[in-house]
């Protein structure tokens, strides 16, 4: 299983969590928790993943960081 750093913020505004994985073009979300932000981080990247981006040659599962 292949693990990612995010990069995560919390934006002042809304009060929202905001995160990303850098070099991974598409892999971005936000949440109202950080427990919700890494679930949702983790169900792009498999959709990601499922769509064969493979322009990195990144295949199989993965798992955001938290």
């Amino acid at each position: 299983m292949r693990t990612y750093q995010a990069v995560v913020e919390k934006c002042a505004e809304t009060g929202l969590y905001v995160g990303y994985i850098p070099g991974f073009p598409g892999a971005h979300s936000q949440a109202e928790t950080l427990d919700d932000l890494n679930r949702n981080l983790h169900e792009v990247i498999e959709m990601l993943l499922e769509d064969d981006n493979d322009s990195f040659g990144w295949h199989g599962r993965s798992e955001a960081c938290p």
